[in-house]
C-alpha cells in the first residue's frame, strides 16, 4: 500500500519505518528541511535502538523516502498518517495548530479518496475537527474518511512496540476505511479493537493517565515506606503478584517524565473539565509527581548537607534509559535546583548529553561515567541505564571525595553498598549510613 506519514518525530519516524519494513511504499514528510536531508542520508534525529538500521535498509530497498514537501506526500498516499507534534499550551490544554495546518494542506491537495489517520495523542473530538476543516476547505468533491489510530509505543523500544503492539485501536464509522486499515495491519499479529472515533481518542489518554497514576501511587507508597521503615521494593513485589495489579510501572523513583505522561495527564484534566468533570484523581497524580522531584532534592540536602560549592557527580539525564529524550526529564528540575543552591555539577549520559546541553547551563558534561566521580562529594543516579549497573563500585569509591550515593532509581542493592563502604540513600528504602 502507499503510505505517507506527516511528521517525523518519535512516533512518525517509527511508524513510517515499520510500515516500510512490512513492504509498503512509504514517504515520511516534515517541514524541517535539515532533518529531512539528514534522514535521506541515514542520519537519525533521535536515538532509538534499531531505528537507524531499519531506515537505511528500507531507503536502500526504495520502500522509504523522506521529503519536506507535505503536498508530495499527500498526493502519494492511499493512507495519510498525521504524526505532527501536539504540544501543551500554558494552561495544560493540547495545542492542535500543527494538526489543523496539515488538515488544511490535505484539503487543498487531495484529488482522490484518502484515509486520513490521526496518530498523535489528541483530545476527544479532534477527528471531527479534522473532518470539518477538510470539508470546509476541500477544492474538489472528493471522498475521504478520518480515522483515529492511537500509538502506544515507548521510547527506547519504539520499533518493537510498533512491530509487536499489545493492541491495535482503530476508530472509524466507515467500513471502507476500516477494511483498508485492517489490510494495512494484516501482517501484525495483535488484538484489534474497532470502535468509534471518540472512544479511540479516549483510549489513548485513559491508558497513559492510568500508567502515570500507577507511578505516582508507588511513589506515594515509597514515601510511606520511608516513614514506616519498610522496603518499597518488597511492597511492590508483593502487590505485583496480584494479576489484577501486575508488576509493571511499580518502580519507585524520582517521578515520570518524557513528552507523553506529563502532557497527557494535564491534557486529560482539561478534557474532563471541558465536559464538566473535575478529575481530582489525575490532579493528585500530577501533584505527587511534582512533589517527588522536590522530595529528591531534599533527600540530597539531608545526605550531603548544604550543596553550596560541593561537587556532585550525576549519572543519567534522559527521562528513562534507551532514549536521548530530555523533555520533562526530572533531571532538569533536580539539577537546576542544585545549581541554584550553589552545587557544582559533573554529569554523564550515554545518549542524552547533546540535548541536555540546550537545557542545562554551566554543567560539566563528562566523556565517561567514572569522570563524574572524581573528587565528588556525592553521586546521583537519575537514569537507570544498564551500563551503570556494571560499573566498578570499588573504583567509584576510590575516585570520590566522600563515598555517598543518592540513588533516584533504586538501581543498587543497599546490602551490597553497605559492604562496599558507601553511605547509600534510595527511594522508599532504609538509608545506609
Amino acid at each position: 500500500m502507499k503510505i505517507s506519514v506527516i511528521g517525523t518525530g518519535y512516533v512518525g519516524l517509527a511508524t513510517a519505518t515499520v510500515f516500510a519494513e512490512l513492504g509498503n511504499e512509504v514517504i515520511g514528510a516534515d517541514i524541517d528541511k535539515e532533518k529531512i536531508e539528514k534522514l535521506n542520508k541515514g542520519i537519525m534525529p533521535i536515538y532509538e535502538p534499531g531505528l537507524k538500521e531499519l531506515v537505511e535498509r528500507n531507503i536502500k530497498k526504495k520502500r522509504l523516502a523522506f521529503t519536506n514537501d507535505n503536498k508530495t506526500a499527500i498526493e502519494h498516499a492511499d493512507i495519510i498518517f498525521i504524526c505532527v507534534g501536539t504540544p501543551p499550551k500554558d494552561n495544560g490544554e493540547t495545542d492542535l495548530k500543527y494538526v489543523e495546518k496539515v488538515a488544511l494542506e490535505i484539503a487543498s491537495t487531495i484529488k482522490s479518496y484518502k484515509v486520513i489517520v490521526h496518530k498523535s495523542t489528541v483530545p476527544v473530538e479532534t477527528g471531527e475537527k479534522v473532518k470539518k476543516i477538510i470539508e470546509a476547505n476541500i477544492k474538489k468533491n472528493v471522498d475521504f474518511d478520518v480515522v483515529s489510530n492511537p500509538e502506544f509505543l515507548r521510547e527506547g523500544s519504539a520499533i518493537k512496540d510498533t512491530m509487536e503492539p499489545e493492541r491495535i485501536v482503530i476508530g472509524t464509522d466507515s467500513k471502507r476505511a476500516s477494511e483498508m486499515m485492517k489490510k494495512l495491519y494484516s501482517q501484525i499479529k495483535a488484538p484489534m479493537i474497532i470502535t468509534d472515533v471518540r472512544s479511540a481518542e479516549l483510549i489513548k489518554h485513559a491508558s497513559n493517565s492510568f500508567l502515570a497514576t500507577k507511578i505516582s501511587f508507588i511513589n506515594a507508597i515509597a514515601r510511606i515506606c520511608e516513614l514506616a521503615g519498610a522496603d518499597v521494593g518488597k511492597v511492590a513485589e508483593g502487590m505485583g503478584y496480584d494479576k489484577r495489579i501486575g508488576s509493571s510501572f511499580l518502580n519507585a523513583g524520582i517521578g515520570y517524565g518524557g513528552f507523553c505522561f506529563p502532557k497527557d495527564v494535564q491534557a486529560f484534566i482539561k478534557i474532563a473539565e471541558s465536559y464538566g468533570y473535575d478529575f481530582q484523581m489525575l490532579k493528585a497524580t500530577h501533584s505527587i509527581n511534582e512533589q517527588q522531584k522536590k522530595f529528591f532534592v531534599e533527600k540530597i540536602k539531608k545526605a550531603l548537607g548544604n550543596p553550596n560549592n560541593k561537587k556532585i557527580g550525576v549519572l543519567g539525564l534522559a527521562f528513562k534509559p534507551n532514549t536521548d529524550d530530555m523533555r520533562f526529564a526530572p533531571s532538569v528540575y533536580i539539577l537546576q535546583e542544585l545549581q541554584r543552591l550553589g552545587a557544582i555539577i559533573n554529569a554523564y549520559d550515554p545518549e542524552a548529553m547533546g540535548k541536555a546541553k540546550s537545557l542545562l547551563n554551566s554543567i560539566n558534561f563528562c566523556k565517561e561515567p567514572y569522570d563524574v566521580c572524581i573528587n565528588a562529594e556525592a553521586l546521583l543516579i537519575l537514569t537507570e541505564w544498564n551500563e551503570f549497573k556494571e560499573l566498578d563500585l570499588e573504583k567509584i569509591k576510590s575516585l570520590m571525595k566522600h563515598p555517598i550515593i543518592i540513588d533516584g532509581r533504586n538501581m543498587y542493592d543497599p546490602k551490597l553498598l553497605r559492604e562496599k563502604g558507601f553511605r547509600y540513600f534510595s527511594i522508599g528504602r532504609k538509608d545506609v549510613v
